[in-house]
């Protein structure tokens, strides 16, 4: 068996962050750009999802968020299995469609 922390992991940013002023406005743009620089794609406009090879890379990455967060707003970040990713249900419309594939190989920055 796999230990737990080798296991393959999606960690989910999800924000709502104010934009009611100029300034406001670049925080929320310099936090989605950290979330793009630090490997995530986007999933929908506030949530954003990362493939992580394991448990400890997950921690990494939300050392490293919550090092930047902005001083306004709420950020949530939640890990869950590749195997329970893969069984959300994504739907366009009413029609389902699949949900983003693990990266064929990881990337080191």
């Amino acid at each position: 068996m796999i230990p737990s922390h080798y296991r393959a992991m999606w960690l989910i940013a999800m924000f709502d962050l104010p934009v009611t002023s100029k300034s406001a406005r670049k925080k929320a743009t310099d936090f989605r750009a950290l979330l793009l620089d630090t490997g995530f794609i986007m999933l929908q406009y506030s949530v954003y999802g990362r493939f992580c090879e394991s448990a400890d890379s997950v921690d990494s990455k939300i050392r490293t968020i919550r090092s930047q967060l902005p001083s306004e707003g709420s950020v949530r970040l939640l890990s869950v299995t590749d195997r329970q990713f893969a069984k959300m249900q994504h739907y366009t419309g009413k029609k389902r469609v699949n949900t983003e594939d693990p990266p064929d190989q990881l990337l080191l920055f």
